[in-house]
């Protein structure tokens, strides 16, 4: 079995397998949902930070009500690719997310940001969607194989 070293989130490389890292969840967004292939798929994208810098995870379907803000992430096999322009993480089909620290009763309502959104955040639900489409199918082939 092939040694995974723990990584910092500055040192995450589009293009990157295998990567280990922990972190801290500072934000979340709203979920999405959309429909592929006759089948309701959720995601949001968390925020995730460490010493070193900040990245954004994404969290599928039952990991969306897993993980909140404040809880300390563990990320292991996940795989760095760059979405809307952004660098992004995904478990994908065979990584782990494990939740090593849960907030302590914190509100896990999205509380309102004082700078205005990026364009990219402001799209339309269909763009979305279509962007969504081409980071779904990994997703889809790790749920084939867990279900």
């Amino acid at each position: 079995m092939e040694e995974k070293t723990k990584m910092k989130i500055s040192e995450l490389k589009v293009g990157q397998s295998s990567v280990e890292f922990e972190g801290n969840v500072t934000d979340k967004s709203e979920t999405r949902t959309f429909n592929k292939f006759g089948r309701d798929i959720s995601v949001a994208t968390a925020t995730v930070v460490d010493e070193s810098g900040s990245v954004k995870l994404s969290l599928w379907n039952q990991d969306i009500d897993r993980v909140n803000v404040g809880d300390k992430i563990k990320i292991t096999n996940g795989f760095v690719k760059e979405f809307q322009g952004e660098v992004q993480v995904t478990t994908g089909k065979f990584g782990k997310l494990e939740v090593i620290g849960k907030s302590e009763g914190k509100n896990v309502e999205k509380e309102e940001k004082k700078s205005k959104p990026k364009k990219e955040e402001t799209k339309k639900m269909d763009e979305v969607e279509e962007d969504l489409e081409s980071e779904d199918e990994d997703f889809e082939e790790s749920e084939d194989e867990n279900f």
